[in-house]
């Protein structure tokens, strides 16, 4: 019998051609799996998230409101130096506005919740819904110490979202905020329940928050923070920050 090391180079090449083939066969992707994850392992589907913020984001809105501020200035107010300097057009007061969020809470009635500062001394409010349609809405009532206020839109076609007892929260729990951030349109950022009643914060009468490490921006104050059944659990209101962006310190309103 002849030995493998006796064996001519051909018959070298073609082992190694077969042993590469082999590898080749056990190393490819199964028909359809290329580039994509599978709908279930073991049978089990894989876990998501898409179900129940199909559920909640109807119910989250786009809050735009515009207070007419007026220019202080002393020089407008002397007619002589309006005259001198050509300044009887001048504008005598500016539109500030501000972007952010809010939950329908009450379907029948078009009761929205979002936050105080976002709707505070505003001339104009105007929502809009995740289907496209902008809405006038009323100034209801607000609360400063605890940085909440309500809203009222017409009630036609709404999607309200279930409250739950906060009180139930546990640090660990996983919740998604959804809202407006940097006015960029309508996301959810999941995370956990970080800490329960902080206080000491600074800026508001009353403090009980939750704090979450859900991505909270610029833009989603007032909206929701939901459980994993799709529950209102928490108002989102301000962040932590070094540069006004999210840095995994962000609070709700129980």
């Amino acid at each position: 019998m002849q030995n493998s090391s006796s064996r001519s180079p051909l018959w070298r090449a073609a082992g190694a051609l077969a042993i590469a083939a082999l590898i080749f066969a056990a190393a490819r992707p199964l028909p359809g799996a290329a580039g994509t994850i599978p709908a279930a392992v073991d049978g089990q589907p894989l876990p998501s998230l898409a179900p129940m913020l199909e559920r909640v984001v109807p119910a989250v809105v786009n809050i735009n409101s515009r207070t007419r501020v007026r220019v202080r200035n002393p020089f407008l107010d002397d007619p002589f130096f309006r005259q001198f300097f050509g300044m009887q057009n001048a504008p005598r007061e500016r539109i500030e506005q501000s972007l952010g969020s809010g939950v329908i809470v009450d379907a029948a009635k078009g009761y929205v919740i979002t936050n105080n500062h976002v709707v505070e001394g505003a001339d104009d409010i105007s929502v809009t819904l995740h289907d496209g349609r902008t809405l006038k809405a009323r100034l209801v009532g607000t609360d400063a110490d605890t940085d909440l206020a309500v809203i009222q839109i017409p009630a036609e076609h709404l999607t309200a979202l279930p409250l739950a007892d906060s009180n139930q929260l546990h640090v660990g729990d996983f919740v998604v905020a959804v809202g407006n951030p940097f006015g960029v349109g309508q996301s959810a950022s999941s995370g956990i329940v970080s800490a329960l009643n902080r206080t000491g914060l600074g800026g508001r009468g009353y403090q009980n928050f939750i704090q979450t490490d859900a991505s909270i921006n610029p833009g989603n104050s007032g909206g929701a923070l939901v459980n994993l059944r799709g529950e209102l659990v928490g108002i989102n209101s301000q962040i932590v920050s070094t540069s006004g962006g999210s840095i995994g310190i962000g609070f709700a309103i129980p």
